[in-house]
């Protein structure tokens, strides 16, 4: 009995079915990728970013407390490191003294403004009350002056008569004529005559002299005048002092005011909730503001930076809708949207940009930096550095 035998185009004919069922697939899955993709651009070089702020004293000092420790969340204000205060209080008790000792001398000066406002019309009108009077009394003594030299010429006349009548008596004596008590009378008339004369004399002089007095006085009380009439320009001096003063305090108010700002420098805040990061502070260490001592970084404001190729990005515009899937929460996709596009290429701002004067013989594609923000705050949290995955939409 002749064995039954397979026909040999069979297996040719199987193969080339599985073949082509093969590339029917790929290329309907090639469509379906196409057509899910058609208007987008996606990258996988994309970073979650955030804030970091760091954490570094203000003044010179020596850590005394370190209140935190690597990754602890802290609260906005919330106190971080504590600095030695000793030196900054003294320098504060010192601004204070100066505070006080200027006020004390601004309220000094005007005290003394106030004072001279008074008085300068008091020595005015004093002064020229002062003229007035030796001027009147130049007057009198003038008065008085003549009357003197009156009563001296009086006196004189009166000393002459005497003398002659004694004279004449003295003759008479000779002869008998006159007794001896009339020549004695007519003697002590003479004496009495020569001594009214001088005391008239010495008035003259005394009234002399008080005229002298008068017109010093007059001379004085013009120097007065002048010296009053000096008060505008005392007022002026016055009121200057109390300027310079009131800028002293104004100067010892900000002196103050620094030296109590650098005396609450002393206690380090967090700037913002967050974590800490990259603690260096130790209880001991010297601290100056040219080095932080630690960084707080809010993971309640983050972002997207993704980097697209030059050619991905001719339809790409601020505002465009985008999905966001972090690869620490694969699956999980974030609804976000372009903010803006950078300025420049990555490489143009690193540290050594590259010089293609010369070419390259393989054309190397760039990279924009693209930021992107989340629509709505991520149910989870992110933190900077994790990798991502961005698709954004740039036709509908």
């Amino acid at each position: 009995m002749a064995s039954e035998t397979v026909p040999p185009a069979a297996k040719p004919n199987r193969a080339r079915l599985v073949a082509m069922a093969l590339v029917g697939v790929s290329v309907a899955g090639a469509v379906a990728y196409r057509v899910a993709n058609a208007g987008k651009e996606s990258t996988d070089d994309a970073f979650v970013e955030g804030r970091v702020m760091p954490v570094a004293s203000r003044v010179v000092g020596q850590v005394t407390t370190v209140l935190v420790k690597d990754n602890q969340l802290v609260e906005e204000g919330e106190l971080l490191i504590e600095l030695d205060p000793n030196d900054l209080q003294a320098r504060a008790d010192v601004a204070a003294a100066d505070l006080l000792s200027a006020q004390a001398q601004h309220e000094a000066t005007q005290a003394q403004l106030a004072l001279a406002e008074k008085n300068i019309e008091a020595n005015l009108a004093q002064a020229q009350g002062g003229l007035g009077q030796a001027a009147g009394s130049v007057e009198a003594s003038k008065a008085s002056l003549d009357q003197a030299k009156a009563d001296v010429t009086a006196a004189e006349s009166r000393l002459q008569l005497a003398e002659t009548e004694l004279k004449r008596s003295t003759s008479l004596v000779a002869t008998n004529s006159v007794s001896r008590a009339d020549l004695d009378n007519r003697q002590a008339q003479a004496d009495q005559a020569r001594a009214s004369l001088e005391q008239m004399r010495a008035r003259l002089q005394s009234t002399r002299a008080n005229i002298d007095s008068s017109l010093g006085g007059v001379t004085l009380a013009r120097g007065r005048i002048l010296a009053a009439q000096t008060g505008p320009q005392q007022l002026a001096a016055a009121q200057a002092s109390v300027g310079v003063a009131a800028a002293r305090v104004k100067q010892a108010e900000a002196a103050k005011t620094l030296a109590d700002l650098n005396l609450g420098y002393t206690k380090l805040r967090a700037p913002a909730k967050g974590v800490v990061a990259r603690r260096s502070a130790e209880v001991g260490q010297l601290v100056d503001p040219s080095r932080p001592l630690m960084a707080i970084v809010p993971l309640d404001d983050v972002w997207v930076v993704a980097n697209f190729k030059e050619d991905q990005l001719r339809d790409m515009k601020p505002g465009a809708k985008a999905t966001i899937e972090v690869d620490a929460f694969s699956g999980e996709k974030l609804s976000a949207h372009v903010e803006s596009l950078a300025g420049g290429t990555g490489s143009r701002f690193a540290l050594l940009p590259p010089d293609n004067a010369s070419g390259n013989f393989v054309k190397v594609v760039q990279r924009l930096p693209v930021l992107l923000r989340f629509d709505a705050a991520p149910p989870f949290i992110l933190r900077p550095g994790m990798s991502a995955v961005v698709r954004v939409t740039v036709k509908d």
